[in-house]
């Protein structure tokens, strides 16, 4: 049986970068393209970009996990609201909150295929406990 793609958007979000970095690259379409507008500006990227920022991440930080507060399904694409939160390998006892998203992806052969993000750093003004509660999914 297959999954929903808003099983595999879940499924991609919910595995650990770091320690799982295997299974999150089996949820990664071999033709992926990313669009991301950040802060700094935007950038688009393709499998082999991914997997490089993959790696930066996983040299970068000693755990990172994220926060789902809304995902939705409309046939093959999922819109998913989430915050990621890392650990440092300088500081590994604190956990600091470090961006929020916004994410539509399309997903194809049960893998992120096509996907559209923005994102914003977190800033101490946020009020993250108001807003980052999880609701049903």
């Amino acid at each position: 049986m297959s999954k929903s793609a808003k099983n595999v958007v879940k499924e991609f979000y919910n595995c650990n970068l770091v320690t799982e970095p295997e299974k999150v690259l089996s949820l990664i379409h071999d033709d992926v393209e990313l669009i991301w507008n950040s802060t700094d500006g935007l950038t688009i990227m393709n499998h082999s970009e991914i997997l490089d920022t993959f790696k930066e991440i996983q040299r970068t930080y000693k755990d990172l996990r994220v926060e789902i507060s809304h995902i939705l399904e409309d046939d093959d694409y999922v819109t998913v609201r989430y915050k990621y939160y890392v650990r440092t390998i300088e500081n590994e006892d604190e956990e600091l909150g470090i961006a929020h998203f916004i994410s539509i992806w399309q997903v194809k052969d049960e893998k992120l295929y096509r996907g559209h993000q923005i994102s914003q750093p977190v800033m101490s003004a946020d009020d993250s406990t108001g807003t980052y509660h999880k609701v049903k999914s």
